[in-house]
């Protein structure tokens, strides 16, 4: 199956960054139980992993920046680590989704803001973290650039995002899963008629983990690397 049978409504710039916005506000009351329901609960283990790369440790008492937060689920992951005495800015331009993460864990800071536009200064943050986000981006590179713009110097970018499986016969289950199951259970709970399917139309048209890690690479990350998760549907 190409990307090209599950149609993106928009394709990007404005026009996509109006879409995604309008659309996740429509669907924040749904949104954690879909996560947990369409993964099987396995995103909370994702997250852990994610959080587990940030060498957080390296500065436990430092300010944070979980981009694309969404209801804070990785924002909280990292505000809830023993040990961790810092904060979480929880960036997000949808406000509907940031208020129902408030109250997830300690430490975390909810701000309405466009990963495009971030309003800090340059090498703001000890480290950064995505989940599920960089495929919505209006201008993928530039939000990438502007990830690294916050960043100090040596501090680390965590990304997890979907992917495609490498194995041919559980990628072609994933397809008919997408295709299928996961837009007609994302419409009965969310009662969005379209959401659950830009949802896979995006992950179909997005780099692989071998492309994002070199698009990564050309805006400024050194010593890029990915790890496969539940055989390749997700990455790090």
């Amino acid at each position: 199956m190409s990307a090209t049978e599950l149609k993106l409504p928009v394709t990007g710039g404005a026009e996509k960054r109006s879409y995604v916005r309008q659309m996740f506000a429509a669907i924040a009351p749904s949104y954690d139980l879909l996560n947990h329901l369409l993964s099987l609960n396995a995103d909370r283990r994702w997250r852990r992993l994610a959080v587990d790369r940030l060498d957080w440790e390296r500065v436990p008492g430092g300010r944070y920046l979980d981009l694309c937060a969404g209801t804070m689920d990785l924002a909280a992951e990292l505000g809830g680590r023993k040990g961790f005495t810092g904060r979480v800015v929880a960036a997000d331009f949808v406000p509907e989704m940031l208020r129902l993460g408030r109250n997830k864990a300690p430490g975390l800071e909810p701000l309405a803001a466009d990963a495009l536009e971030l309003p800090f200064g340059d090498a703001t943050f000890d480290g950064a973290t995505v989940g599920f986000g960089v495929r919505n981006f209006s201008d993928l590179d530039g939000g990438l650039r502007e990830a690294g713009r916050v960043l100090k110097p040596g501090a680390t970018l965590v990304v997890l995002e979907c992917s495609q499986p490498p194995f041919a016969p559980f990628r072609a289950l994933y397809y008919f899963y997408f295709r299928h199951l996961l837009p007609l259970v994302g419409r009965l709970i969310s009662r969005h008629a379209n959401a659950y399917t830009y949802l896979p139309a995006s992950v179909l048209a997005f780099p692989g983990a071998e492309e994002l890690k070199e698009r990564m690479g050309r805006c400024g990350f050194g010593s890029v690397g990915y790890r496969r998760l539940f055989l390749g549907i997700v990455a790090i």
